[in-house]
């Protein structure tokens, strides 16, 4: 016990609740301690019976089952990755811009989900972080099942037929790859390579909450320190290599 508690006070702070709320909320309903019926997002409840909490709890709940079981543990697995390696890689430092991350990715989400009748929003905001991850470490060759080997870039693409091969939906995978790339586009790509304006900015209030460590760089559209050292290497222009990755385990 005392390892798997070394082990969970390992894990980054901001990922560390996501990952435990989303076994939290789904032991939670599979218990019946409350009813499944009041943790999906459903429009008409949310819009007319003012029932504010199903943003959240759509977030963290999965039902959980014989015919779901291994597809909620395989996007548990890459929440814990994925999460993991944003948040003490290229978000080093800077938990409030990490937060802000997942904020702006869940509300863009939350709405294509009261939009498009979506009631689970877990695995749409988990593909969104592991596509930013993807295009950060775009030409990282990685690993996947059966040996198969291709670049980071593709594997948002790839766990989207994986997912749907074990029983999950197109669309959640496909709605998290689109939420990451218009984060990754307005964050670092249109700034960044084709010289246009910030329209994401951290707000203040969250750097008060989580503020910055080991002198971490704040601010929307400044890269991280890992990605300003592979463009001070590039000579003459061309396309970003956007800093180290890591294979998958």
């Amino acid at each position: 016990m005392s390892d798997l508690g070394d082990w969970f006070r390992s894990i980054p702070l901001i990922t560390r609740y996501w990952f435990a709320g989303s076994i939290a909320v789904p032991l939670v309903g599979k218990l019946g301690l409350v009813s499944p019926v009041y943790l999906f997002l459903w429009p008409d409840a949310f819009i007319n019976r003012f029932q504010i909490w199903r943003p959240i709890t759509a977030t963290f709940f999965f039902p959980v089952g014989p015919g779901t079981g291994f597809l909620y543990l395989v996007n548990l697995y890459f929440l814990y990755q994925y999460s993991s390696r944003l948040e003490t890689g290229a978000f080093d430092g800077r938990p409030a811009d990490y937060m802000f991350m997942l904020l702006f990715n869940w509300i863009c989400i939350v709405i294509t989900g009261l939009a498009m009748d979506m009631q689970l929003l877990m695995i749409p905001l988990i593909m969104s972080v592991l596509y930013v991850w993807a295009q950060l470490n775009r030409d990282m060759i990685v690993s996947f099942w059966f040996g198969t080997r291709f670049k980071a870039c593709y594997l948002p693409w790839v766990i989207l037929g994986f997912n749907y091969i074990i029983g999950g939906s197109v669309i959640n995978e496909l709605i998290g790859n689109l939420v990451g790339h218009l984060y990754f586009f307005l964050m670092f790509k249109y700034p960044m390579d084709l010289g246009g304006r910030n329209f994401l900015s951290t707000p203040q209030f969250l750097y008060r909450w989580l503020p910055n460590r080991r002198g971490g760089v704040s601010g929307f559209g400044v890269p991280p320190a890992s990605m300003r050292r592979a463009a001070e290497d590039q000579q003459g222009g061309g396309r970003h290599n956007w800093g180290q990755g890591f294979r998958l385990a």
